[in-house]
């Protein structure tokens, strides 16, 4: 973890953050509105929901911004997608999807609650620190409206959120040399990363191309030379100093919203996280280096 506290706060924040935004992505509403527009296709439903807000964009625009997906598999579906459905409709779609999948998740009672308002007031209160420039997925999003009610507001929140660390990792991904199979698997290798078999069933990588990655990263020693993905000490200190950087990227927001107000979000966000994923919002084989 970074060794200033304000960043190792921020953090925590945005690992309570970011499974609520992602709850959709492995919602069966996201699947069947997506359908009811005519996109069936899993990953074309994960490429049109994630970068509608960008506009009918090429495939081109959506390989640079999501980093880690093969391009080929992008191409097969953008800008295909588009004459399928508008980006306008897919993010109607989504916003219902969001809905749906937050009333089944977290139920009446919490979505009334005054603590989830309170907790979309603080998270929009930070995202008031977030910036544009090279930041491409949060800008698109951040030019969108904010939803009135408020665990539409949260969700949106923690997709700026979200967004905005993430385009922040991608440069500190550059800055590291990690190409975006490089980047999977030494992810996996932390034992914090989405499991292989999720990576090779979504991103669009064959097994040859991961494990040719695995054997690049031996030879830059950032691997053990054994079958395991294990991260050698040179590799976990370059995978922390990743995540250090990326911090600092992201500082921003969290230094706005204060060290009060970043430990009552964290605290609220802690409570929502935990009851979405009490309540099966992630396949439970999701994480971990089993193949």
């Amino acid at each position: 973890m970074s060794p200033d506290p304000r960043l190792r706060a921020a953090r925590r924040c945005h690992n309570v953050l970011n499974p609520f935004h992602s709850t959709h992505y492995f919602s069966p509403d996201l699947a069947a509105e997506m359908t009811a527009i005519g996109i069936e296709d899993r990953n074309a439903a994960y490429f049109a929901a994630r970068a509608a807000a960008l506009g009918a964009v090429g495939a081109g625009t959506v390989s640079s911004t999501f980093y880690n997906f093969k391009h080929d598999l992008v191409a097969r579906h953008v800008p295909a997608v588009w004459r399928t459905a508008s980006p306008e409709t897919v993010l109607a779609a989504r916003a219902r999807a969001v809905d749906a999948t937050l009333r089944r998740l977290l139920g009446a009672e919490a979505l009334a609650s005054a603590e989830l308002a309170e907790a979309a007031a603080l998270a929009l209160r930070a995202t008031e620190a977030c910036t544009r420039h090279a930041r491409p997925l949060y800008a698109a999003h951040a030019d969108l409206p904010v939803p009135q009610e408020p665990h539409l507001a949260y969700w949106h929140a923690t997709t700026l959120l979200r967004e905005h660390r993430g385009d922040g990792h991608l440069a500190a991904l550059l800055a590291a040399e990690l190409d975006p199979v490089e980047a999977l698997v030494s992810h996996v290798a932390t034992g914090k990363g989405m499991a292989p078999k999720w990576l090779l069933a979504t991103r669009g990588w064959t097994r040859a191309e991961f494990d040719e990655a695995a054997g690049r990263l031996r030879a830059r020693n950032l691997l053990t030379g054994d079958a395991e993905l294990t991260l050698t000490e040179e590799g976990a200190a370059l995978r922390a100093a990743l995540e250090e950087r990326t911090d600092a990227l992201d500082r921003a927001p969290y230094e706005h919203l204060g060290e009060a107000g970043v430990a009552r979000l964290t605290e609220l966000a802690t409570g929502f996280a935990g009851a979405a994923l009490g309540n099966g919002a992630f396949p439970a084989d999701l994480i971990g280096k089993a193949a």
